[in-house]
């Protein structure tokens, strides 16, 4: 993979993805932090719902397998501490109250570590919650990005499998069998409005799509990103405003006393 495609960029994710994180700050009002509560933040981009949690918790830790974004989060709130960590494999001596995570496991294909890392992780009795893409998540754009980079020739970069989406049934399901209860779960459609009236659903793209173009020059990046959004127009633009066709699943989980 084009490692350059691969980097996420805190700019752009803050000046036009900003819903991101913006969404997730009613999620805080489900994990409901307390004053004597030490929380990990699992993704936690540029941090701001990080910084949020910190400010109701004893003591809240951010990470992220993004070395830009913690970058940018460290930059932005020195007095937190942030670390680079893979969600599917990570480990603190000391255990957490709870795990909080916004949009973040959809990108964890290993889906099954993860679950073990955040069980061994927690304290008995501690907190999951979570939001993340469930199944059929941008599935409009996703399909329209495929169908025209393999008309372009680019089969390989169009089957690339980037995300997993599941089911409500798939998730809960491999939560129950990593040792969590689980007390609630959800799957609903979110419409997502996007920053920029002109170019929505490429900037879209360019944030969180990079890796379907490793091995394509910027030529035909730029007009494979121009015919996708034109595609789906009549679908995705609604009143003059971009829409991302977003599903998202929420879980609240705790791990139960062995």
């Amino acid at each position: 993979m084009n490692e350059q495609l691969s980097k996420w960029k805190p700019e752009l994710y803050n000046e036009k993805h900003a819903f991101v994180y913006q969404y997730g700050e009613e999620l805080i009002q489900l994990l409901d932090p307390k004053p004597h509560q030490r929380i990990l933040d699992l993704g936690c981009g540029s941090g701001q719902l990080t910084a949020k949690i910190n400010e109701l918790a004893k003591e809240a830790i951010g990470i992220d397998k993004s070395a830009e974004m913690i970058a940018d989060a460290i930059a932005k709130f020195p007095e937190i501490e942030f670390q680079v960590a893979d969600a599917s494999n990570f480990s603190f001596n000391q255990k957490f109250d709870a795990i909080f995570s916004n949009a973040t496991l959809h990108w964890v294909k290993d889906y099954h570590a993860s679950i073990q890392c955040m069980y061994e992780n927690l304290v008995p009795g501690g907190k999951l919650v979570l939001e993340f893409g469930g199944k059929g998540n941008v599935q409009t754009i996703v399909k329209a990005l495929r169908n025209s980079l393999q008309g372009k020739g680019y089969q390989k970069q169009g089957e690339l499998a980037l995300w997993y989406f599941p089911s409500i049934g798939e998730y809960a399901s491999a939560l129950e069998a990593g040792g969590f209860r689980v007390l609630f779960v959800q799957h609903f459609d979110r419409p997502t409005e996007l920053a920029d009236e002109n170019s929505g659903i490429k900037d879209w793209i360019s944030m969180f799509a990079g890796c379907f173009f490793s091995g394509i020059d910027e030529q035909d990046i730029e007009v494979i990103k121009g015919e996708v959004q034109e595609s789906i127009r009549e679908i995705c633009l609604i009143n003059g405003k971009w829409f991302a066709d977003y599903k998202r699943i929420r879980i609240i989980a705790i791990k139960e006393a062995n």
